[in-house]
């Protein structure tokens, strides 16, 4: 039983990584101005599952050595762990895109070590892009309480609940759908980004300023 606990994460980090690189592979296709094909890209991350497999193992040991740490009662463990979490999240952004791009590393170190050059090369991880998908996420969330909070006290002043809950199923398939855009946005920056950083390629609908303020090129 206690084995089968601890495999299970490791095979849902396998599932999401093997997506996360098909998903990517049309990313930066699409973002290279390839069309885009489903069957490609999950043909691709097959072509990748040594890769993939490696890279989730050690992700896992990296993620339960943080987790151990953070169990630790004492604070000065919790800020440890939270702090390692931040530099994990910082030095590992740019791995998958390392994982379809570099077809021939299988070393989850050395995939590491070239998404970590990455980010030292263009400093900065496009924070104000991601800052500013967060923000336009807080407006849209603040609004759309806003707008619960009018249904329900025009509901209760009809005393009319049934409009209420067609509002309510309303704010939930639309905030199901916002999310998955945003997070969709989120990956399709974060590629046109590494294009930007990795290779000098500015993808479209990108332009160089754009790209250059999430950057704070680091020169030589």
């Amino acid at each position: 039983w206690s084995f089968s606990r601890s495999t299970s994460p490791v095979g849902s980090m396998f599932v999401a990584t093997f997506f996360n690189v098909a998903f990517y592979n049309e990313i930066l296709a699409a973002l290279s101005g390839q069309s885009v094909s489903l069957s490609r890209g999950l043909k691709f991350a097959c072509s990748r599952w040594q890769a993939i497999l490696m890279w989730t193992l050690f992700a896992g040991l990296i993620g339960l050595i943080i987790k151990a740490i953070e169990r630790r009662s004492n604070l000065v463990g919790s800020i440890i762990a939270r702090l390692l979490g931040a530099a994990w999240s910082i030095a590992a952004v740019f791995v998958i895109p390392v994982i379809v791009r570099d077809a021939e590393t299988k070393n989850p170190i050395t995939m590491l070590k070239k998404s970590v050059g990455t980010v030292r090369q263009m400093w900065g991880e496009g924070l104000i892009g991601y800052i500013g998908i967060g923000a336009i996420n807080s407006i849209v969330m603040l609004f759309s309480l806003v707008l619960i909070g009018g249904a329900v006290a025009v509901s209760m002043q009809l005393h009319n609940f049934w409009l209420l809950g067609i509002v309510v199923a309303v704010w939930l398939a639309s905030m199901m759908i916002w999310s998955y855009l945003m997070n969709v946005a989120g990956l399709v920056y974060k590629g046109a980004l590494y294009l930007y950083a990795a290779e000098g390629v500015v993808a479209e609908p990108y332009d160089q300023p754009m790209l250059d303020s999430a950057w704070k090129y680091k020169r030589d």
